[in-house]
């Protein structure tokens, strides 16, 4: 791994002023050290042949490989005396995508996937040569996107549609931001699609891992899951993730949310981005989660798609190294100097929309307005850095910036003195000038109105914590306690992890001003505590822990990739099914040759979505699934059951002109043979009257959400919430769910969740008991089933299936356990639709049909 000593250099080399010459040859030289030192370390062997990329021949013991995936490279692109035909290429050290190389095993070999930081078009002539030199020199792989493309892509989707969407600003007109454009959404696509195509050049999806990196990428893992089903694939959002009022605006929400979820692993700063993230998923996917062992997972077709929470941190070799630097001492002892008898209050900023520059300038023209003491006391140092796009929105911010801290300044500032209230420094400022500004502020302000996570507070205290050519030069003994004051918007990121933090509502003008005041009357001991507090968590949470812990997690994610069949289907809405690999389609080839083959037959069919389609209006069975019924009834060998949850009465007038066709109702409880027979319960106490304080809780839970209703069965009691608001119906289903175990603890009953439902009912119900109670009985009579097919379509059926596992296969030599629709189930064999079981029996009934008329 790369020491923090020798990256704390390099980029105090990189902050040099390039235009002196010494210094550019300083530059140059620790860049070659720096670049020799990482491939030596790192560097393969590559061949290239017909521009088609070799990978070298894999050792005995092959070094795990992770592929990191990003808008840009952590690389510079400087440009070879002046000519813009060469180039040099430099690492750019500040980059997270670099640093979080530290966090993973030194055996790992990284590779980069993105496109290269420059202002020059390069030109399609230049581009395979500087992709081999980046291959060779860097292990970085560059996505040379057209330039139309790319400015739709970036500058028109991401930046201008989709960072105003997540940071909650609905372009409900069009001064309001830029509206959904589906000619940048077409560019999103395709770019997402040409840096897929690059990862395949590098990727071996066998042993792998793969990384994706922050909103500008949401759709490629789509793409690899498409080309490579067992590719293990982890995704880390940098942005804010919003609400699910705002997020369901956006025209392809859908697609995007599936690019997501064909992700193994995805990461978050903060609990709040990821809730919003899961309520999405429930209500505009109709996917539930679930916390197991501390880990948050969906279910999205079988495969287990796990929520990381975790926000980024520093660099902390990278900053100590620059505050040991004697450059840094001098310019902070300078800068002392400059500020001697002020209170320093330092901001540092993107100029971006949602950084609340101005509502900060606002809150100190309100404290200088409020306390004459502090005019000529208080400076607040503003650096700017450059906006990441362009247009008029940022000609506007920047307008009002000015226009605000030139009142500000005319107001209370003192031109004989010299003094000003606002002192605003625009960008790019080396990170050596920023270190130093650090260092001798009293406090530092983070006021923006809505950010991801924003580490400026975590770089302030970090320099705070000082170095001793630091303290030398700030006059403060090595021994003495640190101080700091942070003050930062409950709306970013980084704010739940700072506990030492005060934490403001931008919005509030007056609020932050008073606490700005507050930060400046603190008391040392305050302060100190503050800061300690502070700092233990970010020296202990840097960004190689944040790796490592994405790394581990990921590794933990895909572990079951290697135990099921993974199937892709569907255009639009692309999705990887994860399968048992034994599972297959039931054909009647298959089965007709055992069915042939046996004595005596149990057939068990459930009812809703298995006979009958679950959308139809008329739930009744038709002439044709009678005639059926009855026709497969008719073989002496068979023995028909409808296993449904519905109850007895309505099953017994349905299929009353099925005379030997067995019912089992409400899910096992009630069973009759044939329609002369008796129903009988399933052996356990008939005592109901749990039922009675069960429908008042219920009755309580219906009338406070609105659409939601009470089932009441002969056994048991349901609370169906499936109208209800998404959210709200499953909070209330947690809470019922809570109250009813609470109230029935001494009763012989079971309180269940299902897909919408909490139901009541008797302990040792289940259609899994009903299978277990006919195989015993026929046992019992002498007519020991040899042939067993069950056919059902939900959560209730799986039940079946288990039992059929654990119980049938030892004795019954032929069986057959079907789900509807291709998806993970503990079935062997699945059919497309109740139009395909229908097919089914049909085939087997005119095979009795054809061995009866040979007897």
């Amino acid at each position: 791994m790369l020491s923090r000593s020798c990256l704390g250099l390099l980029n105090h080399q990189l902050s040099l002023n390039n235009n002196n010459d010494d210094d550019y040859e300083n530059i140059n030289t620790v860049q070659q050290q720096f670049i020799t030192t990482l491939n030596q370390q790192q560097q393969p062997n590559f061949q290239h042949s017909n521009n088609v990329l070799s990978l070298p021949s894999s050792p005995i013991s092959r070094k795990q490989r992770m592929i990191i995936v990003s808008n840009q490279l952590p690389i510079r692109v400087v440009s070879s005396s002046h000519n813009d035909e060469n180039f040099k290429f430099e690492w750019d050290v500040d980059s997270i995508t670099f640093q979080l190389k530290e966090g993973l095993s030194s055996d790992s070999e990284v590779f980069y996937v993105g496109s290269l930081k420059t202002q020059i078009e390069i030109e399609p002539s230049q581009q395979e040569e500087i992709a081999k030199i980046l291959l060779h020199e860097f292990r970085c792989v560059p996505t040379f996107l057209p330039s139309e493309i790319h400015s739709g892509f970036y500058h028109g989707f991401c930046k201008h549609y989709l960072w105003p969407l997540f940071h909650y600003m609905v372009p409900v007109t069009k001064s309001q931001g830029a509206r959904f454009d589906d000619s940048q959404w077409r560019a999103y696509v395709t770019a997402n699609r040409i840096f897929a195509d690059k990862v395949r050049e590098v990727l071996n999806a066998d042993e792998d891992y793969v990384w994706v990196h922050d909103y500008h990428l949401m759709i490629l893992p789509t793409y690899l899951r498409k080309r490579f089903p067992k590719v293990k694939l982890g995704f880390f959002l940098h942005n804010t993730f919003p609400t699910s009022e705002i997020y369901r605006t956006i025209p392809v929400r859908e697609d995007i949310l599936r690019g997501l979820l064909n992700c193994d692993l995805i990461g978050f700063h903060t609990f709040d981005y990821a809730r919003h993230f899961l309520s999405c998923c429930g209500r505009m996917l109709g996917l539930d989660y679930e916390s197991k062992r501390g880990y948050i997972g969906l279910d999205y077709f079988g495969r287990n798609v796990t929520i990381k929470i975790l926000p980024v941190g520093i660099h902390m070799g990278l900053l100590e190294s620059v505050l040991s630097l004697s450059d840094t001492a001098k310019r902070v002892k300078e800068l002392k100097e400059e500020y001697e008898g002020k209170d320093v209050i330092l901001g540092v900023d993107d100029m971006d929309l949602f950084k609340g520059i101005g509502l900060k300038f606002l809150a100190l023209g309100k404290l200088l307005e409020d306390n004459e003491k502090l005019r000529g006391q208080v400076v607040l140092v503003q650096i700017l850095n450059q906006a990441r796009s362009s247009g008029k929105d940022i000609q506007d911010l920047k307008f009002e910036i000015e226009a605000i801290a030139k009142e500000v300044n005319n107001e209370y500032g003192d031109e004989q003195s010299g003094y000003r209230p606002i002192v605003c420094i625009n960008g790019p400022v080396s990170t050596q000038e920023k270190v130093a500004y650090y260092a001798i502020s009293e406090c530092c302000i983070v006021n923006a109105v809505r950010d991801g996570m924003n580490l400026m507070p975590y770089e302030y205290t970090v320099c705070r914590q000082g170095s001793a050519k630091l303290d030398k030069a700030l006059e403060v003994e090595n021994d003495e306690a640190k101080k700091s004051v942070i003050i930062v918007s409950e709306f970013i990121g980084c704010s739940p992890s700072l506990s030492g933090a005060i934490r403001v509502n931008p919005w509030n003008i007056d609020d932050v001003s008073e606490k700005i005041n507050s930060a400046l009357k603190m008391t040392d001991s305050e302060k100190q505590l503050r800061h300690k507090k502070n700092y233990k968590y970010i020296s202990s949470h840097d960004v190689a822990y944040w790796a490592k812990s994405f790394d581990q997690d990921l590794e933990r994610a895909c572990r079951e990739h290697y135990l099921k069949v993974y199937v892709g289907f569907g255009l639009d809405h692309f999705r990887i099914i994860a399968l048992d690999p034994s599972f297959k389609k039931l054909c009647l080839d298959d089965i007709v040759p055992a069915y042939r083959d046996t004595k005596s037959r149990l057939i068990l069919l459930d009812y809703d979505g298995t006979m009958m389609p679950q959308g139809s209006t008329n739930k009744a069975p038709s002439s044709v699934v009678i005639n059926l019924l009855n026709s497969l009834c008719s073989d002496p060998k068979n023995k028909v059951f409808i296993v449904s949850g519905r109850g007895r009465v309505c099953l017994s007038d349905w299929f009353s002109p099925c005379d030997k066709l067995g019912l089992s109702a409400e899910h096992g409880y009630f069973t009759r043979w044939s329609k002369d027979s008796h129903w009988t319960t399933c052996r356990l106490a008939s005592d109901f009257d749990w039922k009675i304080n069960v429908e008042k809780v219920m009755s309580l839970y219906t009338e406070a959400t609105d659409g939601s209703f009470i089932e009441e069965k002969e056994s048991a009691m349901v609370w169906q919430h499936q109208e209800a608001d998404p959210d709200f119906g499953l909070w209330q289903a947690k809470e019922l769910l809570v109250h009813l175990e609470s109230m029935l603890a001494n009763d012989p009953v079971v309180v269940k969740r299902g897909q919408h439902i909490v139901e009541v009912k008797p302990q040792g119900v289940s259609k899994g008991k009903v299978v277990e109670e006919l195989i015993s009985t026929m046992r019992n009579e002498g007519k020991s089933p040899d042939f067993l097919l069950c056919i059902g379509d939900d959560r209730s059926d799986e039940d079946m299936f288990e039992s059929i596992a654990n119980l049938a296969l030892s004795t019954i030599s032929q069986v057959f356990a079907c789900t509807i629709g291709f998806k993970p189930s503990r079935a062997k064999y699945y059919l497309d639709d109740t139009g395909h079981v229908i097919n089914l029996l049909e085939g087997l009934a005119a095979t009795s049909a054809a061995d009866l008329s040979t007897v």
